[in-house]
């Protein structure tokens, strides 16, 4: 299976002090993660602000604490919310399964591009 990339926004939710920035970057879709990761010190230009710390398995098996903090995740034209892991600085940009699956996004590994499924399941 090849990578999948798509654009993505995180926006600051309302209410979070400081510059109230955007951060925007082509993102690697890894669903494998749970979460949305972006290197901290692109979050902390935008002004999020940390919640709390987690500890995250890696995909080497390591764990590592990470920040994170909550905010808007927009892409292809959905928009979302959720945690947000403060990576190491130069990390590459990753979009969880957690957000795809929220606005009813499938990867489809045959052709490396992202689906919408016809109705987000309630069930």
């Amino acid at each position: 299976m090849g990578l999948t990339y798509v654009t993505v926004k995180i926006v600051p939710l309302e209410g979070e002090s400081g510059k109230k920035q955007s951060y925007e970057d082509n993102f690697l879709v890894d669903t494998g993660a749970t979460d949305t990761m972006v290197p901290a010190d692109k979050l902390e230009a935008t002004g999020l602000q940390s919640k709390g710390k987690m500890v995250f398995e890696l995909a080497d098996g390591r764990l590592e604490e990470y920040k994170y903090g909550v905010a808007q995740i927009e892409f292809m034209g959905e928009i979302t919310a959720g945690r947000v892991i403060f990576g190491p600085p130069g990390s590459e940009p990753l979009l969880g399964v957690t957000a795809l699956e929220s606005v009813g996004i499938l990867v489809d590994p045959v052709n490396k591009t992202l689906k919408r499924l016809p109705a987000i399941p309630l069930k």
